[in-house]
């Protein structure tokens, strides 16, 4: 019995397809065409239109790649450059701060220097000070001591009333010189 009505209903069935068939106007003749059609269009399709889009996509997302590797590399190389650029500030400032205190070191020096020489001068100046007024001291006692034998010698032959000779002179004003020293 089950054969029965499984038989049966493959008979409807049959029947429905056979119907919805002819409403619709299937056939063989026109589903092979329209599957062959769908087919040599898909292959255009493929071949014409979706190959060439997928290559401009992949091209695209090459490009992007690189772009974003390059975008990488010179955010690396700005890094990189900004590091020399403090380094060199860097060694520039020390540079500047050595020319500097290098510069004050021989400000120093040479103002030292200067000082030590005005001091050798004003001691030269001194000692040549001294050394004039020791030459000036000794002149000046030479001619006193010539000056008080002369009158030592006029005031004895004054005193004595007698003229004194050249010898007696010279005496006289050898002793006056040695009791003056």
């Amino acid at each position: 019995m089950n054969m029965i009505i499984a038989a049966e209903a493959a008979g409807n069935m049959g029947q429905m397809l056979r119907e919805t068939t002819d409403a619709f106007g299937w056939t063989p003749q026109m589903f092979f065409s329209q599957v062959v059609s769908f087919v040599i269009v898909a292959f255009l399709l493929w071949r014409f239109a979706y190959k060439p889009i997928l290559a401009v996509l992949e091209e695209r997302r090459r490009t992007i790649e690189e772009g974003q590797l390059n975008a990488e590399k010179i955010k690396k190389e700005l890094a990189e450059a900004e590091k020399r650029y403090q380094e060199i500030v860097a060694k520039g400032n020390a540079d500047a701060q050595k020319m500097i205190d290098e510069a004050r070191e021989s400000a120093a020096h040479l103002s030292e220097r200067k000082q030590q020489e005005a001091i050798v001068a004003a001691e030269q100046i001194i000692t040549k000070a001294r050394e004039a007024a020791a030459i000036e001291h000794e002149r000046t006692m030479e001619s006193l001591k010539r000056e008080l034998g002369r009158l030592v010698v006029d005031t004895t032959a004054k005193v004595t009333g007698k003229v004194l000779t050249s010898e007696d002179q010279r005496r006289l004003q050898e002793e006056t010189a040695r009791q003056l020293t």
